[in-house]
Parts: structure tokens; C-alpha cells; sequence
């Protein structure tokens, strides 16, 4: 006996409610003419995921069972398969509404069978906990002679629903997901399934959402494991597929076959990831245009070329904004990197207003010397043609900061933290360093080889808001700095063990006290992409008003 599996690896979108019902019932028409049995839908596929205080909405509720039962009527269509579809569901007990995070099982017209997520992270970027109750009871079907137990994402990092559904007769699981990206995320998750498929001995499939939800990022890369707990087949990352795998009843198991897509580099998926959430968050937002300030300096380069493969070249301007202190070099290699990409260049002088508003506070800060206040008056003079060209013409702000600087608040409130999406926040300097060669050595998306000068790469990085200015006058080495970060804002190792390690006191202590007291910053900074274990966004959230040291 074999049953023809699909896993509709979709990109959905959310709240666009009939937009997520339609994409389902066209990759069921299509599951269908393939000869498919079974089509497998991520987790929360007809909302979008995650919608989180939408699912506390009663109309947002009613609008989703409308669209269910749309689904399931189209069911009618396709005699012989049977489709599970995540959603929202609401259920009505004498004691109080629960409402469940649910896969559901539609066949010949109804919602034949439902099962509600038994495990609900409460960690992270995750709040399931807000708006889901847990389910308590296993759901196991019968397709064409293979019993199907049916789990939802958290329910196959830990052990006991997956021996649970084995204990209700399952002979394959069938896992409904919605897992956001970080890096090593696809290795640690395979790893995680294969041990779940060793442990039950059953086999294991895992159909997993794409695309970018404000900072999250859903990578693809669906995944079957064999009962002995290896990859047997794995769909492509970061892109849409039908992907198409077979079980088969071999002496009373089941085994997995399809195709294996080959993993990416970390380099690579990183790349996908970040051009993934541009282009969605524009798209999904109905920006026309994207549109910064190129410096001539590295991070704004790398932000530049990751919009140009994600949005077109038509699509992004640059705009240079040089200021008394800007080298003659950064106007060049602006230019020539603008130029490589094909992308509109303007350029702004800002020395006229910077001269204008000292002018107006001279009397104040008469007898007081130039310090950060100037330096960032030339950042917020900046920030404010940024957004007048945002408005006037629609396009989104792409801010150019990268996480070291947010971590230390290397950065300017109302300047460069100006706009509507920070491409990098997430990212640090020296893997923006990385990326910037590895864009240079690839051309993924074929919109230009080597678009990156390589002076903008090797040279010192600056802020250029004062004469001869380098970064590494006001932070450690940038080595240093960004494995500080990690251990302390990531891993959340304390100040005593990173010393201990060998890292100088003074500059275990000066960037934790730069982390510590910038939090304001970065309650004001724009969403932006998350792609390491710890952002500063959802899965960062310590007090501004904060006293604790260690």
C-alpha cells in the first residue's frame, strides 16, 4: 500500500483571510491532479501565523470558520483526498469558550476530524499561551491503509504527544508547522525530528511554512525522517513548493521517499533569509518603493544589495547626503556601487541646513565645545530628508544599522534609526563583513555580479560626522564586541564568565553598560529582521529603568 503525500509550502499572509483559503484550495486542485492522498497545510495556514491578538477578535474568528467551510465545500472536487488545514478554532463548553490552535481533516464536503496543539511555547518570539488553550487528546487517521497521527509544531519538540498518537495506533506523524528562521535553524531542527522519529520508531513528516511576517522569518525546507530518524526527503528553503514525497507499508512500517533538496550554507540561507523579509514585508504591506541613504560605508551597502535582490533595481533609490566631514572616497564609492546595481542615485548636501541649525542654537551653546550633540544633528538632518522622500513618494525607509550598533547605541534617535524597516538590526558587524564578501563571490538572484566596491569592505568603518572618526574609537574591536554580545545578550552568560574567559573587564563592562542603558533606543527603533536565536525585538524584552549588573 502507498500514500501519495503533498505539503503545500505556502506563503500566506496575515489576516488576508479569502487570499490563505484560495491559496489552499488551489494547491489542493493541483495536489489533486497529481494523484496526491493527503495534502498537508502549515500550522495556522488559513489565518496566517502569527496573527496574535487578531485570534482574540470574535469577527476575526467568524471570518476564519467562513473560510473554512469554503475550503471544505471545495473538498467536494476532490474525491479520494483528504486535506488538513491549520487554523484557529473556537469551541463552546458549558464552562467557558476555549479557544484552540487546530489541524483539521477536510474530506468530502465536511471538517471530518480536528485536533487541537497539545503543547504551546511560551518562549522566545512565542505567545501561545495568550491566545490558545492546550488540547488534550490525540487524533489519528486512516488513509489508504496508513494511520496518520496528526501533531502541530511544539507537539513534535517534545516527547509525549508523538508517543501518545503512537499509542492511539499511529504508524506515521504528520507534523503542521510554523517555525521562525534563525541561523542553523533547518540543522537544529532536523535534529530535534529525528530523534522524535527514533524515539516513537516512526517516520516523520514536517510541513513547514515560507515567508516573512513582520520580523520573523518562515523558511521552508519541509523535511520527512525515516522511523530511524534520517532525512529522507527535504523541500527547497525560503521559496513556495508542492513538495512531493510517497509512504509505503513495508512488513506493517511505513517508509518515506522524495526528493532531497541539498542544505544551504549558512552564508547562503542567511542571504535568503534577508531578502525574504524585504521583499514580504514591502509586498505584504503594499509599499511601492524602498528607498536609503547610501554613505558609501559597508552597512548601507549591504542593505542596498539585499533590496536590489529583493525588490528590482527599479524599485530602489539611493540617496548619498554628504556632510562637511564625508571623504571624497564614500562620495565615490557610492556612486560606483550605485551605478553597478543600476538603482536611481541622488545626492544631498547637508552642510547648508547643519550650518543652519547651529546658527539657531548658537546662543545656547555658546562657550560650549562640539561633541555628539553636533555629530548626531548631522544623523537627524539625515533622517528627516529620508522621511520627507518617504512621504512625498510612498516608499519605505530602509534603515542601514546592524545589531552591534543597536546593541551599544551606536546609533541616533530620529537620524540613521529614522524608517520604516531595519534590514540588519539583527545582524552584526563582522557577519555583515561576511555577507558583504559573500554577495561579492555570488550573484543569487542575477541582479549583479560583485555589486559591492571593494574599498567599501576594507577600509575602516566610520560614522564620518567628525574629522578622521573611526568606529573603533568609541568600541573594542569588532571581534570582540560582537562575542560579547552573543554570550551576554544572546546566551545570557553573566559578566563574571566572559572575564573568566579572557575578555578585558573594561570591555566586559563597557558594552554591557552600553546594552543596558541604550534599551530606550531600541524601543523606538523600527521592526526589523529576525535571524539570530535572540533579536532585540519579540524575544528581547528587559526594562528600561534597570539597575541589575552582572
Amino acid at each position: 500500500m502507498t500514500l501519495s503525500i503533498r505539503i503545500a509550502q505556502l506563503n500566506f499572509v496575515v489576516g488576508d483571510l479569502p487570499g490563505n483559503a484560495q491559496k489552499i484550495i488551489d494547491a489542493a486542485t493541483q495536489a489533486y491532479a497529481d494523484g496526491a492522498q493527503l495534502l498537508l497545510t502549515p500550522e495556522l495556514a488559513l489565518s496566517g501565523y502569527a496573527a496574535e491578538d487578531l485570534y482574540l477578535r470574535p469577527a476575526f474568528q467568524a471570518a476564519c470558520d467562513r473560510e473554512l467551510e469554503r475550503i471544505a465545500q471545495a473538498t467536494l472536487s476532490w474525491p479520494g483526498l483528504a486535506l488538513v488545514v491549520g487554523h484557529p478554532t473556537v469551541v463552546d463548553y458549558p464552562e467557558e469558550r476555549r479557544r484552540y490552535n487546530t489541524a483539521s481533516v477536510l474530506r468530502s464536503g465536511v471538517v471530518e476530524r480536528s485536533y487541537h496543539k497539545q503543547c504551546l511555547p511560551n518562549y522566545s518570539v512565542f505567545d501561545e499561551q495568550r491566545h490558545f488553550v492546550p488540547g488534550d487528546r490525540s487524533c489519528v487517521i486512516d488513509l489508504a491503509g496508513v494511520r496518520v497521527g496528526l501533531l502541530i509544531c511544539e507537539d513534535a519538540w517534545q516527547p509525549a504527544p508523538a508517543m501518545a498518537a503512537k499509542a492511539a495506533g499511529a504508524q506515521l506523524l504528520a507534523v503542521l508547522n510554523a517555525s521562525p528562521f534563525h541561523h542553523h535553524k533547518q540543522q537544529e531542527r532536523e535534529r530535534v525530528l529525528g530523534q522524535r522519529a527514533a524515539e516513537t520508531g516512526l517516520p516523520l513528516v514536517y510541513a513547514h511554512l515560507v515567508g516573512g511576517q513582520d520580523e520573523l522569518i518562515f523558511d521552508g525546507g519541509s523535511v520527512a525522517v525515516s522511523g530511524q530518524g534520517s532525512v529522507v526527503v527535504r523541500g527547497p528553503s525560503f521559496r513556495e513548493s508542492l513538495v512531493a514525497l510517497r509512504a509505503t507499508v513495508v512488513q506493517g512500517a511505513v517508509e518515506l521517499a522524495g526528493d532531497i533538496c541539498p542544505e544551504q550554507t549558512p552564508d547562503a540561507a542567511l542571504w535568503d533569509a534577508l531578502v525574504l523579509g524585504v521583499r514580504d514585508y514591502l509586498g505584504k504591506n503594499r509599499f511601492p518603493s524602498a528607498v536609503l541613504g547610501l554613505s558609501g560605508g559597508i552597512d548601507s551597502a549591504l542593505v542596498l544589495a539585499i533590496a536590489v535582490d529583493a525588490l528590482g533595481k527599479d524599485k530602489v533609490r539611493t540617496v548619498m547626503m554628504p556632510s562637511p566631514y564625508t571623504a571624497d572616497i564614500s562620495w565615490i564609492d557610492a556612486r560606483d556601487m550605485a551605478e553597478r546595481l543600476g538603482v536611481r542615485y541622488d545626492e544631498i548636501a547637508i552642510a547648508p541646513q547643519f550650518e543652519a541649525f547651529k546658527a539657531a542654537l548658537a546662543s545656547d551653546f555658546a562657550g560650549l565645545a562640539e561633541d555628539t550633540t553636533e555629530e548626531n544633528l548631522q544623523a537627524r538632518i539625515r533622517g528627516t530628508l529620508l522621511m520627507a522622500l518617504s512621504n512625498k513618494h510612498g516608499s519605505v525607509v530602509l534603515t542601514t544599522g546592524n545589531k552591534s550598533e543597536m546593541a551599544t547605541g551606536y546609533c541616533t534617535l530620529y537620524g540613521d534609526m529614522a524608517g520604516g524597516f531595519a534590514v540588519i538590526k539583527d545582524v552584526l558587524k563582522t557577519r555583515v563583513f561576511d555577507l558583504a564578501r559573500w554577495r561579492n563571490a555570488n550573484d543569487p538572484y542575477g541582479t549583479g555580479a560583485n555589486p559591492i566596491p571593494e574599498r567599501i569592505i576594507t577600509r575602516p568603518p566610520s560614522a564620518e560626522l567628525r574629522p578622521d572618526q573611526k568606529d573603533q574609537d568609541s568600541l573594542p574591536s569588532y571581534e570582540v564586541l560582537d562575542a560579547i554580545i552573543v554570550r551576554y545578550m544572546e546566551n545570557d552568560e553573566p559578566m563574571a564568565s566572559l572575564v573568566a574567559d579572557g575578555y578585558p573587564a573594561a570591555d566586559v563592562d563597557r558594552v554591557t553598560r552600553l546594552i543596558r542603558i541604550n534599551e530606550y533606543k531600541r524601543r523606538q527603533a523600527p521592526v526589523g529582521i529576525r535571524v539570530s536565536p535572540r533579536s532585540f525585538g519579540k524575544d528581547w524584552r528587559y526594562p528600561i529603568t534597570n539597575a541589575f549588573r552582572a
